[in-house]
């Protein structure tokens, strides 16, 4: 497999998540390669986003059980339009275009790593999942991803590596809570003083909202969103703010919806609506993680590559398999830097580098 050229077309093919039609070119150029590779494809169709597709590889014997599963994803946070500004190129050893760490070069990693251990006899069925929602939430995928998860006796994500090229095996969770507030409009000049400015109300829960931070839990809590009022002359009847929030301790999520939902109207004749949930639960280094990251280390030393481990305050689809208790590591895919950004990037050599580290897991796990 001329690994770059399939990630040139890949890339080329722009898949914003919210354009079903664009999302389902890559669903179908990825599922073309994965019956060149012997795959049988499923296309699981999907209303609301692009088309999953699962692509599942048998050994010569027919053996089912004891599974590996890869996730990827293929939509992407960038417009339709993007490769006009921002073009897939290489330079200076480096691969540059829209969505070609977050996750384009993920699905090329794995279908190259397949392939390698094809070649060599598969022991174990390997299916590979490619999923159209990631990058807003996974909520049309989610039951497809922990239903094969739970199948399978270990999980690699595809997601970019550390921009050192560690593995990632802890990540934090992520949730986020939205707060309403209602006022009373009146004319800012001749009636402010039976108004009741929202936005008022709202300054002061976005500072005790604020103060929910914990950093030495690995908690953040950040109001990300506000919005309010209609014209400088009326007193605001209605404000509105959005609240992202990461979590590296489960238990801190019931400590910041408690806070959330205790929060009073300070100003009399106001009134406040909060509406929250956690996404994506953490994903802890627990024993299972421990033993998991081990296992790749003795195999990736045994192809005499060395493997370091990090993690990251962002999520993925690793947080659903970690949350139901499955074997996972997270990072598989390229090395590069610039993730969501016109300058996003992998390392070329990191290909096939990521390539033969995945072969040797499938083929040896």
């Amino acid at each position: 497999m001329d690994m770059k050229s399939l990630l040139k077309e890949l890339v080329e093919i722009e898949s914003p998540s919210s354009d079903k039609a664009a999302v389902d070119r890559v669903g179908a150029r990825v599922a073309a390669e994965a019956r060149s590779l012997g795959a049988q494809v499923e296309l699981v169709p999907n209303a609301e986003m692009g088309d999953h597709v699962i692509s599942r590889f048998l050994p010569a014997d027919g053996r089912t059980d004891g599974g590996l599963l890869l996730l990827c994803h293929m939509d992407t946070v960038f417009p339709l339009g993007t490769l006009e500004a921002m073009p897939y190129r290489e330079a200076d050893g480096k691969i540059f275009g829209p969505g070609v760490l977050d996750m384009k070069a993920g699905i090329v990693i794995s279908l190259a790593a397949i392939q390698a251990a094809r070649e060599r006899g598969l022991t174990r069925p390997i299916t590979l999942l490619c999923t159209s929602d990631e990058e807003t939430g996974s909520y049309t995928s989610r039951n497809l991803i922990e239903g094969l998860a739970r199948e399978a006796a270990m999980i690699f994500v595809l997601e970019g590596a550390m921009p050192n090229g560690a593995l990632k095996i802890w990540r934090k969770g992520s949730g986020g809570f939205k707060v309403y507030v209602k006022g009373r409009a009146a004319h800012a000049g001749g009636d402010h003083q039976n108004g009741r400015n929202a936005i008022e109300e709202m300054a002061h829960h976005v500072l005790s909202i604020q103060k929910l931070t914990d950093y030495e839990k690995g908690t953040t809590v950040s109001v990300g969103i506000i919005q309010g009022g209609t014209v400088s002359n009326v007193v605001p009847e209605e404000a509105f703010i959005e609240v992202d929030v990461r979590i590296l301790q489960p238990e801190e999520w019931g400590r910041l919806e408690t806070a959330m939902q205790s929060l009073r109207p300070v100003l009399d004749g106001t009134s406040i609506r909060v509406t929250g949930a956690l996404n994506r639960g953490p994903m802890p280094v627990d024993d299972t993680m421990r033993a998991t990251y081990a296992k790749v280390q003795s195999i990736a030393a045994s192809i005499g590559m060395e493997v370091q481990s990090g993690g990251t305050g962002g999520v993925s689809d690793a947080n659903f398999v970690a949350a139901i208790g499955r074997p996972v590591i997270d990072g598989m895919g390229a090395i590069g830097e610039g993730y969501h950004s016109e300058r996003e990037f992998i390392l070329a050599d990191s290909l096939e580098q990521r390539a033969k580290l995945l072969a040797a897991l499938l083929q040896n796990w």
